[in-house]
């Protein structure tokens, strides 16, 4: 694992449709999510993790830095060939309300959510995959349920707004180096059922 991005607690708030797009693709997804998860690497490195080209790897770096999601970390590469790339921010932020007054940038935030969600089912399914090769500890710590609760959308955003505070709580332990550690993923979502 190399040294986590230089701006431990910092986010960007996307509402541009354009940026919404780039990231409603599951291979810049999965970049910036090693980026922000591992801290810096070089594009062979990332060609490895994410199993692509590094040619794509690149093509998809590009894309990501354009709207400000990545940026370059010349000062650790080897040589100059060699491109190491960053997070920008360990964080992504957006509004689904104020995001579907424009139609385009309703239907960019609507196809950037529908991967983001891809992605966490992907994740949660590769757990279960993993799981039978985990210590007992990380089995037992685990979590995962859902629940319907009859509420008001006050109520409904009191509840987003405190998981919102858990999440960032427990997400700002960012020390990678501390005994014990592994990346813990925390995935929750509220919503009214159709």
């Amino acid at each position: 694992m190399t040294e986590q991005p230089d701006a431990p607690h910092s986010s960007v708030d996307v509402r541009d449709p354009k940026a919404l797009r780039a990231l409603a693709h599951p291979l810049r997804l999965a970049l910036l999510g090693v980026l922000r998860r591992d801290g810096a690497h070089s594009v062979g490195e990332l060609s490895e993790l994410v199993d692509a080209a590094p040619g794509s790897v690149s093509y998809h770096l590009g894309t990501l830095e354009r709207f400000g999601f990545v940026v370059e970390a010349p000062e650790l590469a080897r040589d100059g060939r060699e491109r190491w790339w960053r997070a920008a921010h360990l964080e992504t932020h957006f509004d689904p309300g104020s995001l579907g007054e424009d139609p385009g940038t309703a239907a960019a935030a609507r196809a950037m959510r529908a991967t983001i969600y891809q992605s966490y089912l992907g994740e949660q399914l590769a757990y279960l995959d993993a799981e039978p090769a985990l210590e007992r500890a990380w089995v037992d710590a685990a979590t995962s349920g859902d629940t319907i609760a009859y509420l008001t959308a006050d109520e409904t955003r009191k509840l987003s707004d405190e998981l919102e505070a858990l999440a960032r709580r427990w997400g700002a332990r960012r020390d990678a180096g501390r005994a014990g550690v592994a990346p813990v993923r925390l995935m929750y979502s509220t919503f009214r059922q159709p």
